[in-house]
């Protein structure tokens, strides 16, 4: 049974990040913020994210606002990777 839960976080994981993800941007283009609480500022949008679509799914509270926390993790982190070409190493 838990892996079951555990399947339907990462699926509804991986569809809410979608919607994080331009959520995130949209607050980044409109506020002016720190670049460190950007990550912080993804987990807040998926959790609220996660929350208001319970007429989606039939997951629990629980189960969408954890789907929603990693959402906004995997949407911050999508698009440092994919976005943000940084050269170079990590130590010099």
């Amino acid at each position: 049974m838990e892996n079951q839960n555990l399947s339907e976080v990462l699926m509804f994981a991986s569809l809410l990040s979608v919607f994080v993800l331009a959520a995130v941007q949209l607050v980044k283009t409109t506020v002016n913020l720190p670049k460190n609480i950007i990550p912080l500022i993804g987990v807040g949008i998926g959790l609220l994210v996660g929350a208001v679509a319970y007429p989606f799914t039939d997951m629990e509270l629980v189960l969408r606002l954890w789907s929603g926390a990693l959402a906004g993790l995997s949407a911050t982190g999508l698009f440092e990777l994919v976005f943000n070409n940084r050269c170079g190493k990590t130590k010099e």
